[in-house]
């Protein structure tokens, strides 16, 4: 029977995302849970597993198409009625035995083995008309085509898909690059940016792909004046956030520039040990350690206002939200309780967090429910800044380089390393003075990290 799936909500309430690339064609035959398409929320770049197995009869939607909740995306031939979702719910029957994935429950694979996908092309596939027969192209589940399905392009090859990451595949996209035609250079075969980028370069493509290719470098075909990027995915989630924040929240913004040449000698230290050994230590590790202890002394920056409910809500939790810079803009994912984690946790979580962004792996999850963030401007060497607070937060720390400079020492004037704290808060819920002491303290920790006994 026809099993037709719909586009489910992968994040709190979103009501679109774009289909970056189909994994499958028609007449493909495909295992539960096996990855039929990547996605991009507002949120985040997901990997959309198939809630069912069956064969593939009907692409409904082109790569690159932003479909709304609940349009169907693709249609199955499943044997039988498994229960499954026709819209990413929970099933209602329980006439088969059924696995959970992320878009709702199908029915466990019978057969052993993953069952053989057909052999295809990595062209973009086709949309296949809603309304055309269902099993107009359909190939039996049983026996594997051994020709292109009907509306195919190209002649039908097996091929390994190639290795990239997201961002890597959204730029191939946007240029009409196969990523099958581009040899990687990176670890392991690794297609990278320079690698697509290259390869526009030296094809025959029109002026307009060779212009995007060089966009990123600063550089464009001759006589092109503007660039127009459509608004979507995550940049237009962070441009309605900011401007929601920034006319709702009446925002404060204190600065505090503080010798921490003490916290860098003790990060060096901590480097050297062998406790440890392997892990990545930065200022943020520090600064972010430094937060949350002084966050014990003024929990009105870890709480919400709530507008519906008319209340303030206090976090007796702590997960920390560290901004981002990705190649598909700035997210914010949190660190769940990071309060609780020990100095090396901490670095751990940062390290792996920061890691996933980059790769455009962050999931909805991730993104939701912080209760306070950090951003670190410092590395692009700027030294303070005005930050807009994480819609739904009460405050927003931003750190900026550490610089050597002439500073007061001991009654001497002496090269110190200094930083400069920006801290941003919603002055609805902190008073200055709570601000102002919060501030205080995270300085004060970093002046003298053994100020952390007098605190804890």
């Amino acid at each position: 029977m026809i099993k037709e799936f719909r586009l489910p909500d992968l994040g709190e309430g979103l009501t679109e995302s774009e289909i970056l690339s189909w994994k499958v064609a028609v007449g493909d035959t495909v295992a539960l849970n096996q990855v039929i398409a990547e996605v991009e929320t507002a949120k985040a770049v997901v990997e959309l597993p198939s809630p069912f197995a069956g064969v593939i009869t009907a692409l409904h939607e082109k790569a690159g198409t932003v479909v709304e909740v609940g349009k169907p995306i693709v249609s199955f031939e499943v044997e039988g009625d498994d229960g499954g979702p026709a819209a990413g719910g929970p099933a209602q029957a329980e006439t088969a035995k059924r696995e959970p994935n992320l878009v709702g429950y199908g029915a466990v694979v019978e057969s052993s083995g993953r069952p053989a996908r057909r052999a295809r092309t990595f062209a973009s596939p086709v949309a296949e008309p809603a309304t055309a027969p269902a099993r107009a192209d359909a190939a039996p589940a049983a026996e594997p085509a051994k020709a292109p399905a009907a509306g195919r392009v190209g002649t039908a090859t097996p091929a390994e898909r190639p290795r990239s990451t997201p961002p890597v595949r959204k730029l191939a996209k946007d240029l009409g690059v196969e990523l099958t035609e581009v040899a990687g250079t990176g670890a392991g075969g690794l297609i990278t940016r320079d690698d697509v980028r290259n390869f526009v370069g030296g094809g025959d493509l029109p002026a307009a792909a060779r212009a995007l290719a060089g966009a990123g470098t600063g550089t464009g075909a001759p006589g092109e004046r503007e660039t127009r990027t459509p608004i979507k995915g995550v940049r237009k989630l962070t441009a309605a956030a900011m401007v929601s924040s920034a006319f709702t929240a009446p925002h404060a913004t204190e600065f505090l520039t503080i010798d921490v040449t003490p916290t860098m000698e003790l990060l060096a230290r901590l480097k050297a040990s062998r406790a440890f050994e392997g892990l990545k230590l930065t200022p943020l590790t520090l600064v972010a350690k430094a937060l949350l202890i002084a966050l014990r002394r003024q929990p009105s920056l870890n709480s919400r206002w709530e507008e519906a409910s008319q209340e303030i809500v206090q976090f007796n939790y702590v997960n920390l939200g560290i901004a981002a810079a990705t190649p598909r803009g700035l997210t914010v994912p949190n660190i769940k309780d990071a309060d609780r984690m020990s100095l090396t946790e901490l670095s751990t979580a940062i390290t792996a967090l920061t890691e996933t962004a980059r790769s455009g792996k962050t999931s909805p999850a991730e993104l939701s429910g912080g209760t306070i963030s950090i951003t670190n401007i410092g590395v692009f060497g700027i030294d303070a800044g005005t930050p807009i607070l994480n819609p739904g937060e009460a405050a927003i720390l931003a750190m900026g380089a550490v610089r050597r400079m002439p500073w007061e020492y001991k009654d001497e004037v002496a090269l110190r390393q200094v930083m400069t704290l920006s801290l941003s808060f919603d002055h609805r819920l902190v008073d200055g003075e709570q601000g102002s002491r919060f501030l205080a303290d995270i300085g004060a920790i970093l002046a003298d990290p053994g100020m952390v006994l007098a605190m804890v």
